[in-house]
């Protein structure tokens, strides 16, 4: 049985995403555990959207293959023989794969022909930076911490020259695997909360990099290194080698993806 699973994860000890020769990866945390409860057959674990090392989620969508009962010694473990299926698996996961900082918050069944990744209709990224003298403790590992103070109205300003359908090369790291690098930004907002600057991307899909590296132009800006018309020039140079640095990997967050059909059933 095929399984839809939204998982929460924190990134700063992993490899990322996809299983890595060297060093832990969630993907590698996620089949492990679902070998648990396939009598040791290791799943295949595929994401909406793989992470690089070090990026968080919030709401990731991971599909699993699992057998229709988990094995009859995991249930007894656990001690959920009245419980619902969804919960079994839920559980069942989230014990085996402690002590990583690593859960599935949902699990349910998935709609025929569902893919997480490629029924996926749309994608939502955050990224936080820290905007204040001293270095973030109870953040650390969570922010971009940026100690002169930011223009969020400048860079919001910025930012809406880069929404719509473009040729985003500039944007795109040299390791991209996309086939194009023409991609339609629905929306890129900045707002404040205090210290912070919050900005939000959304989009069907995105280049690799293509996030933290606006986010970086969009630093230049605020910091009032860049005018904000230069955004709008690096865009139409398509060559990454004139946009602005690409963010830490910390500060961004996978936070959700949308299909046409609410897969969780709002549950």
């Amino acid at each position: 049985m095929l399984w839809a699973l939204e998982v929460e994860y924190d990134g700063t000890p992993f490899m990322g995403w996809q299983r890595q020769k060297h060093g832990l990866a969630i993907q590698q945390v996620m089949e492990e555990a679902g070998a648990m409860l396939c009598e040791g057959v290791v799943p295949a674990a595929v994401a909406s959207g793989r992470t690089d090392a070090g990026v968080h989620a919030l709401g990731q969508v991971v599909q699993m293959e699992l057998p229709d009962l988990p094995a009859k010694r995991i249930r007894e473990a656990l001690n959920y023989h009245m419980k619902p299926h969804p919960v079994v698996v839920l559980r069942a996961l989230n014990y085996h794969m402690k002590p990583h900082p690593v859960v599935v918050l949902r699990a349910v069944p998935a709609p025929a022909n569902w893919s997480a990744r490629f029924s996926a209709i749309e994608r939502t990224y955050r990224y936080i930076i820290s905007n204040r003298e001293v270095w973030p403790t109870i953040e650390a590992n969570r922010v971009w911490h940026v100690r002169q103070p930011l223009d969020e109205a400048a860079m919001q300003r910025a930012a809406n020259l880069l929404l719509g359908h473009h040729d985003f090369s500039s944007f795109r790291a040299s390791a991209c695997q996309a086939k194009s690098p023409i991609k339609t930004l629905d929306e890129l907002t900045v707002t404040r909360e205090g210290t912070q600057i919050i900005v939000k991307a959304r989009a069907r899909s995105f280049l690799h990099h293509q996030v933290r590296n606006m986010v970086g132009s969009l630093k230049m800006v605020g910091e009032g290194t860049w005018p904000e018309h230069r955004v709008a020039d690096v865009l139409e140079a398509r060559d990454r080698a004139v946009a602005g640095p690409t963010a830490p990997a910390e500060g961004l967050y996978f936070v959700s993806v949308a299909y046409e059909w609410d897969v969780f059933g709002g549950g």
